[in-house]
């Protein structure tokens, strides 16, 4: 079989959509907002996009402005809340676009507000309280919410619009009495806010490992993340195993050759074969986002046969021991992580987290839509 590209992701919509439907039946009357910064968790806003709409899909969370202005240019007519930093200054883009900011702090707030009445608009906000995560937030992380009274200051503010308040689980996955402290400092801060501003009407607290582990704490909204993609919020936990993988990362062989013994492979002369082997290049590397701490550590699938890495990890090219599987040949396909090799395998092999290994997926790796 002939391949287009030298190294491709494969994006599985009907995975994508099997996963969101599974999401739904667990979060039953919780109304679902896909969190899509990043890319889409580097699996392509513009294939994962519609098919999420496609699945029923009624509101989305990104990183920032410029990730919110894409989705519309997508076609996005429903609600998009930005969960990071907007400059202030954008108010008006913020209101063009029809986009929801989030409001963490005083000062922030008081810049939105200036530079959103200096334009003449209204931008819409959910505040997002700090319970225990210690990043953006009105502080809330101690029974005393200390960050209460700035929160109900910023509520008066005008050119803002409140429409939502939030917090977010920082140990939702493996510690259930801190969780269970964040949740009842949210819901205590939360009735305190609404009871001063009645048009707040969205209250959301779950993320990807709230929403499968504390079904109590669902609120009126959950933000599925990383499960949307098939995969775990935390390697050592249990879930639901009807989830299924949307991206497989696949390469092509580049180039087969027989070394002797005692011959060193790739840079730095981290490899020496032990004996007469059978090498094969392969054409990707770490400039597609595949981890350079692989080197030597790392195994592909080649023929349905995992084959090991042999020297580093280069820009654009790795090295593996093929020695063991027949008739290799150049175009062979090579996957580099998929079903029957989890990418969380490849994150615990270099001590980091399936997000970061997807995410890296480098925007020179094409993202090829299948099924």
């Amino acid at each position: 079989m002939a391949f287009l590209h030298r190294t491709w992701a494969e994006i599985s919509v009907s995975a994508l959509i099997h996963n969101f439907n599974t999401i739904k039946e667990s979060a039953k009357n919780c109304s679902l907002m896909a969190v899509v910064k990043a890319d889409a968790y580097g699996h392509g806003t513009e294939t994962v996009i519609p098919a999420l709409l496609s699945a029923g899909a009624e509101s989305f969370a990104v990183s920032n402005i410029d990730e919110a202005e894409d989705l519309r240019r997508l076609g996005v007519k429903h609600p998009i809340l930005i969960l990071g930093y907007t400059p202030p200054e954008a108010a008006a883009r913020l209101n063009k676009n029809d986009i929801i900011q989030t409001v963490y702090d005083k000062e922030f707030a008081e810049k939105l507000s200036f530079y959103a009445k200096e334009s003449g608009v209204t931008v819409k906000a959910h505040i997002k309280l700090d319970t225990g995560m210690g990043r953006l937030g009105f502080d809330c992380r101690s029974e005393k919410l200390s960050g209460i009274d700035d929160a109900l200051y910023v509520l008066d503010l005008e050119g803002i619009s409140y429409e939502g308040i939030f917090t977010h689980f920082s140990s939702a996955d493996t510690n259930e009495e801190y969780t269970k402290g964040q949740y009842e400092r949210f819901v205590k801060a939360s009735d305190i806010l609404k009871e001063k501003c009645k048009n707040i009407k969205t209250v959301h607290c779950c993320n990807s490992a709230g929403l499968l582990l504390h079904k109590d704490k669902h609120s009126s909204l959950c933000r599925p993340g990383v499960i949307l993609y098939g995969l775990s919020p935390d390697k050592d936990m249990s879930y639901s195993e009807e989830l299924i993988p949307v991206m497989t990362l696949k390469s092509v062989v580049s180039m087969v050759k027989t070394v002797e013994k005692d011959t060193f492979i790739s840079y730095g002369r981290t490899f020496k074969s032990s004996d007469k082997m059978k090498i094969a290049t392969v054409s990707v590397g770490y400039a597609d986002g595949y981890p350079r701490a692989l080197s030597n550590q790392g195994e592909v699938i080649i023929k349905g046969q995992k084959a090991k890495i042999v020297g580093r990890v280069c820009m654009d090219q790795i090295t593996v021991d093929v020695s063991h599987i027949e008739k290799v040949q150049i175009g062979d396909e090579v996957t580099l992580f998929g079903k029957d090799l989890p990418v969380d395998s490849l994150a615990e092999k270099v001590d980091t987290i399936n997000y970061e290994i997807v995410c890296g997926i480098s925007k020179r790796v094409p993202r090829i839509k299948v099924d």
